[in-house]
């Protein structure tokens, strides 16, 4: 099927070109590094509900769990056992600033196999753990391979993808997020009737995904752009060749060799990101990872079988209604896949924050009238909440989860972009530690509040893609400056011609087209 596409580097909308099969079986073996990080977001809450893992390694929990006049909102407050979830976003900031340095200088399909590893590393220690000190040596493994797959997987796939497409098979890595989640979701409904190791079986199955992506990665191309950094001219021409699907590459390889050079000419990465220029893509493309958790989606998937619980669920009934909460995610993030590159980023991102605003805060009322600290919610008023819940996970799954990782891994030019995505890789991993550390505390100290808290934080993000986020959509990587952030009416300030071209004096210069 003929497409117009461009570079990772940029290049105009006159680049012949196919969506391949290359580009396709490239780009979803690539996601599975979402699959790997969805597995654990929805592993690790269904875990720490099971009565045989918290006997083992949080007795305290299992104890006050079991209370007969426990306070709803307090059963699982236990600062070790959000350790268990929190610790691995801990690992993962530090590793994805050495991912950030991997990519550059071994290039991005290595890095996304050393995520593999880690993954595997880390899921045989949490399936053999004897102790809570092994347990999270596995999780600090998990970590690592989280970091570095996060780190490469979007770069790698907004590198080889044509712009048209860019934002569909981006999203691939969300989509594949959410699929973890809802597999680890029914393994652990399966799991948790196998006494007393089941729990076992759930830590071990991060293996399947991390072996998948490990098997897989050997098949897929490295980038054109990763082996022209790294001095691999021909190597990166014969690649651009075979992904294009054409033979008239030479266009887009001459832009390809200039945002090099350009790349090559600012050493300093980190330094050159701190230039009033580049500052409109570091606080948006970090700014965005604040909003993705604060949304208040990680509650929802890394506690949802405790939280269903707290409303009186069952164990069973609870973690049922979390595989239908994973079920709408994945669902709803295909609706994301193929309305992103027509419909637009920002409009995406502003329905769903009105959508969310009204499911948490309805969410927050039922809870603060019908769940009170030692009684049970009445059954139709629980169901009522399960709905609130899956409205407001479809919300999220169609906007700020996949925009989340796909515009920060669009916005940055080619000389920042390494460093870029680092700050907004690292800025997600820690303020999802915030959310998983601080949440089943403060979730005992705020009750049914901790629903409005995020609801402040809705309101904010809103405000935020009306007024300051622009629209990326179809935009060439390397165009993003001129048609997007100089044409913004805020970011416009920080593009003072001549201060932009005395930092960067060869910024604007185009190689000559033969």
């Amino acid at each position: 099927m003929p497409a117009i596409v461009i570079s990772e580097s940029g290049g105009g909308p006159d680049f012949p070109a196919k969506l391949t099969k290359q580009v396709l079986v490239c780009s979803i073996i690539a996601a599975c590094g979402g699959l790997m990080f969805g597995y654990d977001i929805g592993i690790s809450g269904g875990v720490t509900s099971m009565d045989d893992f918290l006997i083992k390694f949080f007795p305290d929990v299992y104890h006050k769990k079991h209370r007969v006049k426990q306070n709803n909102y307090c059963k699982y407050d236990n600062q070790y056992l959000q350790l268990f979830t929190s610790s691995l976003y801990l690992a993962a900031i530090v590793a994805s600033y050495f991912a950030s340095i991997a990519c550059k200088k071994f290039g991005r399909k290595p890095t996304i196999q050393a995520a593999s590893i880690f993954f595997v590393a880390g899921a045989i220690l949490n399936t053999v753990a004897k102790d809570l000190g092994m347990l999270i040596a596995g999780r600090l493994c998990l970590g690592a391979g989280v970091g570095f797959g996060n780190q490469a997987v979007p770069l790698f796939i907004s590198e080889i993808a044509p712009a048209k497409y860019r934002g569909g098979l981006n999203i691939c890595f969300q989509f594949l997020i959410t699929v973890g989640i809802l597999c680890a979701n029914l393994i652990n409904y399966g799991t948790s009737r196998l006494h007393p190791n089941g729990w076992r079986v759930s830590l071990g199955g991060a293996a399947v995904p991390a072996i998948i992506l490990l098997v897989g990665s050997i098949i897929i191309v490295e980038t054109p752009t990763s082996l022209i950094e790294r001095g691999k001219k021909d190597q990166g021409l014969d690649t651009l060749k075979k992904i294009r699907g054409v033979d008239n590459v030479d266009k887009e390889f001459s832009e390809l060799l200039h945002a090099t050079e350009l790349a090559k000419q600012a050493k300093h990465s980190y330094r050159n990101l701190m230039k009033r220029s580049s500052r409109p893509q570091l606080i948006c493309g970090t700014i965005l990872q604040v909003f993705q958790q604060f949304t208040g989606i990680n509650v929802i998937m890394f506690y949802a079988p405790a939280l269903f619980q707290t409303m009186g669920f069952g164990g069973d009934a609870s973690l049922l209604s979390a595989v239908v909460t994973g079920l709408v995610n994945v669902l709803s993030t295909l609706v994301a896949i193929f309305t992103v590159d027509k419909i637009g980023r920002k409009k995406l991102l502003i329905e769903a924050a009105i959508q969310m605003l009204i499911a948490q805060t309805i969410m927050g009322v039922i809870l603060a009238v019908h769940l009170k600290s030692t009684n049970v919610m009445p059954s139709n008023y629980a169901i009522y909440v399960v709905i609130l819940v899956c409205l407001f996970v479809s919300g999220f799954a169609w906007s700020w989860g996949p925009l989340g990782w796909l515009i920060p891994s669009e916005i940055f030019p080619l000389e920042t972009r390494n460093a870029g995505f680092f700050f907004a890789v690292s800025m997600n991993m820690f303020c999802t530690f915030l959310i998983a550390q601080a949440f089943l505390t403060m979730l005992c100290s705020m009750r049914s509040g901790i629903f409005f808290f995020f609801v402040a934080w809705i309101i904010v993000m809103g405000s935020f893609a009306i007024f300051l986020l622009p629209e990326t959509k179809g935009i060439p990587i390397d165009e993003m400056n001129e048609r997007a952030w100089k044409k913004h009416w805020f970011w416009k300030r920080y593009f003072d011609d001549s201060e932009y071209g005395k930092e960067d004096p060869e910024i604007q210069a185009k190689p000559e087209e033969k």
